[in-house]
């Protein structure tokens, strides 16, 4: 079922800035949704208007049924909110801040202990648990920031760049939670610039570029366009080229000492006798085939629209 419905939303600041151009999306109830774009593509704006925060110039958003330009008081009671920036708790520990919030927004003092508990435990943070914030590292921080969202979640979870500064494994482990977020009813709303992260984490994601929505699907529908291809990641010797490449194949793009090539899914063996011999004859220091990535398809959409929108005669 459709929770969250955002139909041809656009934002025009004062300046004549048009941050967002009539965006349309629909995000499901237990669903993780990705966006995705660089900055300046309009991600913010999209989602302070799903929070409330902002006004949009037209058009509407719709969170389980309620209409949040008409009533935006109404999107803080629906949503929680992870920001990039951590939030300021000075005083207080983890324990004290999360609970704290779980009482806010309506747990009983005993369910927002147990639910803070929880989620420490959950995240391996017992060590930090009863520490000032304020001596906090910068990747405790956000995983103090994402408990604050998901200690009593609302219908839709907003999380902006949760992992950030968080190690590896905790990294996990909070990807674990988020998961149950969504598998607990939740509309999980991800932004994040991390592609290959979003690429594991999300069911579907809307790329967005120049305030549009330029591509929205799931990672394997938003592939698909290069079915039929596979990628060729060579890490090349600095003193040596790469000679006798296959007719068939092509250079995608080449930085440094890294070379990515792309070759037609049935010349996959013909690329892996070719990048053993080049590795065998010290041309090449490693090798890696695979499927064309979800960071690929968001290069590919991004690239294009800033193409269309360059004006004519420009560098």
């Amino acid at each position: 079922m459709d929770l969250v419905t955002v139909s041809d939303l656009t934002k025009q600041y004062r300046n004549g800035v048009l941050a967002n151009n009539g965006i349309s999306l629909c995000i499901q109830e237990r669903e993780v949704f990705g966006l995705l774009g660089p900055n300046g593509a309009g991600k913010t704006t999209l989602v302070r208007q799903i929070l409330g925060l902002s006004r949009p110039t037209s058009g509407s958003i719709r969170i389980a049924g309620v209409d949040i330009v008409a009533d935006p008081l109404a999107a803080p009671r629906l949503c929680s909110f992870q920001p990039q920036g951590n939030v300021p708790m000075d005083g207080l520990t983890p324990t004290q801040a999360i609970s704290l919030i779980g009482r806010i927004r309506g747990l009983s003092r005993g369910d927002a202990m147990a639910r803070t508990r929880f989620l420490l435990d959950r995240l391996d943070m017992a060590e930090w648990a009863t520490r000032r914030t304020q001596t906090l590292s910068g990747g405790v921080g956000r995983l103090v920031g994402f408990c604050l969202a998901a200690v009593a979640p609302g219908r839709v979870v907003v999380l902006d760049e949760p992992t950030n500064d968080i190690d590896p494994r905790r990294r996990r482990l909070l990807w674990d939670e988020v998961r149950a977020l969504a598998d607990g009813g939740a509309a999980v709303i991800l932004v994040t610039h991390n592609v290959l992260e979003a690429e594991r984490a999300v069911d579907r994601v809307a790329i967005v570029d120049n305030g549009r929505v330029v591509a929205c699907g799931s990672p394997a529908a938003l592939k698909a366009s290069f079915a039929g291809v596979v990628r060729l990641e060579l890490i090349v010797d600095s003193s040596s080229g790469v000679d006798g490449m296959p007719s068939t194949f092509t250079l995608h793009e080449r930085v440094g000492n890294r070379v990515v090539i792309d070759v037609p899914v049935a010349d996959a063996a013909l690329a892996l006798s070719w990048a053993t011999t080049l590795r065998e004859a010290g041309a090449v220091e490693e090798f890696r085939l695979g499927p064309a990535t979800l960071e690929d398809a968001y290069l590919g959409s991004t690239v294009h629209v800033r193409a269309e929108a360059e004006p004519l005669g420009a560098a």
